[in-house]
């Protein structure tokens, strides 16, 4: 990872303001689908809507760190649980996540001066309909006095699969990144197959995406647009899945099989999940962190 320092408070606005605007678009895009969903399982159950609430992070010393935005719908005839958070939080990394810092991503000077600035939007679908697959959404930046990186990625969740609806997915991502390089999608499937493995389980935990983190060539600007495309690529990757699979209808089999894969999503979160570990020692709003998990799981 490159350690380029030349990031202006103005850029920072920028990808905070992008990240905002994406939460926008697709809080609209879901609020959509609610409203569309005319016939089938659930189509004459009441319309789920967001509630949109302030998320804060404080210092220890209870200083305002910043914080940003939870949008959560509960109970809907599509998202049984949908979750879309965007925050921009700063100030000073504490000594487990600075050594965190200093030596996986390898950041010189993090004892010395360990400040922070990070921003980002994260989201988590859970679906009524055991044929609409799960699925999982963040881009982010993040800012120290000695380095700026990108991240982020999507990837699907179906306990269900229809190979049919995975190409689609991984097709449309491809899309998106071969016009900045041809190599990115091979380069970032493989990433998130990696992720997103569950090695308790010895499997994992969908069926892919992409994932890249520690982005930083040294030039900001195309950085920045290669994230806003991973953006990008979200709705148009999964939005038709929905459409296409929301009004079949389910058996019980089916409803178990979707609950125990919902098992295996909250493991990895809670286990592996680097965002879930930042957030929560870093003393970011835990319901807000805490956002992904599903509404209801099963184990055996």
């Amino acid at each position: 990872m490159s350690t380029a320092t030349n990031v202006s408070d103005t850029q920072k606005t920028q990808a905070s303001d992008w990240f905002m605007a994406l939460r926008d678009e697709i809080v609209a895009a879901f609020e959509a689908l609610e409203v569309s969903h005319s016939k089938g399982p659930l189509a004459d159950q009441p319309l789920g809507t967001f509630e949109v609430s302030k998320t804060k992070r404080h210092t220890d010393d209870g200083q305002d760190a910043g914080g940003g935005l939870m949008s959560v719908m509960r109970g809907g005839r599509v998202f049984e649980k949908v979750g879309v958070n965007v925050s921009t939080v700063y100030g000073t990394l504490g000594a487990q996540a600075q050594n965190a810092m200093a030596a996986r991503k390898g950041i010189p000077g993090m004892k010395d001066d360990p400040q922070f600035w990070a921003s980002g939007i994260s989201l988590v679908a859970h679906m009524q309909n055991p044929h609409c697959p799960a699925v999982h959404m963040n881009t982010r930046m993040f800012w120290t006095p000695h380095a700026w990186w990108f991240g982020g990625g999507t990837d699907l969740n179906p306990c269900l699969e229809y190979e049919e609806d995975t190409a689609h997915f991984h097709d449309t991502l491809k899309s998106f990144l071969d016009p900045h390089d041809i190599a990115l999608y091979p380069e970032l499937k493989a990433w998130a197959d990696e992720y997103f493995y569950i090695p308790h389980r010895h499997r994992a935990r969908g069926v892919g995406g992409i994932f890249m983190d520690d982005r930083c060539t040294g030039d900001w600007g195309k950085d920045f647009e290669l994230t806003k495309d991973i953006g990008r690529s979200f709705l148009p990757a999964f939005v038709p899945l929905v459409e296409k699979q929301r009004s079949k209808e389910w058996t019980e089999a089916d409803k178990k099989a979707q609950l125990e894969h919902r098992g295996l999503y909250a493991e990895y979160n809670l286990v592996y999940d680097r965002g879930t570990k930042f957030g929560l020692t870093t003393g970011h709003d835990a319901n807000a962190v805490l956002m992904s998990l599903p509404p209801v799981a099963t184990w055996h």
